[in-house]
């Protein structure tokens, strides 16, 4: 359940996914507002900074979930698999997002805030829709079982966030994948004229943290979690390339079935679904969730860019 009432800044929050990479962004914003946080995690990670009570154990263990959930305010659920085979995504994704949410249901928590994904839509190219304005049809079994999972948080009454793709420190998909494709697509993919929905997972983590603390709760429901404004393709590759994180953009305009042929022609390990994420549109609009949260967006990812500069460099090894 999902009650009306606002959570106020020093309620106890029970986290999930405190450890991931956009987990911790959000564990760190939310002591940063006053949250008391109780944080679910196989260990205690090293360096913990004292002031988060870690619960021991996972989605499996149902006296940890009791014991994260037990007087909690707030729930926020970012824990899930962004890839893996069947039964590891359906075992977090779904049997897990059903497990907590029970919990919590059984608790009393007040309001839920659980953590989705945009890739649930599939292929696309998609511009400029609206909350499932597109049925969603998820190719992978991330996806798929991120979308079953999403129904349990909302018979729960949860507020479910989509993001598209997450930069930021941290990042080990989205920038190192385009690493790879600018050197097996040489060329300007489409004319780098597609949109994608981009969110610093600084900002993500600023309106997770508001949507779970603020007086004004967000509807349950499904909400586009990106940055409102979508980035074009070659803006992005262009910001990288003026920090010295990928080559200066070089070669022709190159139509979609081309670049499917030049990818296919140089094998990697970014796969043709993946390649269309960042090359084709995929831009779904984010605006209300913000306004509804009366959180300010920020500048934008290709503005927060040079505050991840240095994680990139070491990861990409450049």
């Amino acid at each position: 359940m999902a009650a009306e009432q606002g959570a106020a800044a020093g309620t106890t929050v029970a986290l999930t996914g405190a450890t991931g990479f956009i987990g911790s962004e959000v564990l760190a914003a939310l002591r940063a507002r006053g949250a008391r946080v109780r944080a679910l995690a196989r260990r205690v990670p090293e360096g913990a900074r004292p002031g988060t009570v870690w619960v021991p154990g996972d989605l499996a263990d149902a006296t940890a979930l009791a014991d994260l959930c037990e007087g909690a305010g707030v729930l926020v659920h970012l824990a899930s698999r962004v890839d893996g085979r069947t039964e590891e995504c359906e075992a977090v994704n779904v049997r897990g997002a059903a497990a907590v949410m029970a919990a919590a249901t059984r608790a009393g928590v007040p309001r839920i805030v659980h953590l989705s994904t945009s890739a649930v839509y599939g292929e696309g190219p998609h511009a400029g829709i609206e909350v499932d304005e597109v049925r969603p049809a998820p190719l992978s079994e991330a996806s798929r079982t991120r979308l079953l999972g999403e129904r349990h948080a909302l018979a729960a009454g949860a507020c479910v966030l989509r993001p598209g793709l997450v930069t930021g420190t941290g990042d080990r998909w989205v920038v190192p994948a385009l690493a790879e494709l600018v050197r097996r697509v040489p060329g300007r993919w489409e004319g780098g004229e597609a949109r994608i929905s981009l969110v610093d997972r600084t900002d993500l983590a600023r309106l997770i943290t508001a949507l779970a603390l603020d007086g004004r709760a967000a509807p349950p429901g499904v909400h586009h979690a990106s940055h409102p404004e979508p980035v074009r393709s070659g803006d992005l590759i262009a910001a990288l390339a003026a920090l010295g994180l990928l080559p200066v953009p070089d070669g022709p305009d190159l139509p979609w079935e081309e670049c499917r042929r030049l990818l296919a022609a140089a094998p990697g390990q970014v796969s043709e679904r993946q390649f269309a994420l960042i090359a084709r549109d995929h831009w779904y609009r984010s605006e209300a969730v913000w306004r509804l949260a009366a959180c300010p967006p920020g500048p934008g990812p290709l503005a927060r860019l040079p505050q991840a500069a240095a994680w990139y460099r070491a990861a990409l090894g450049s």
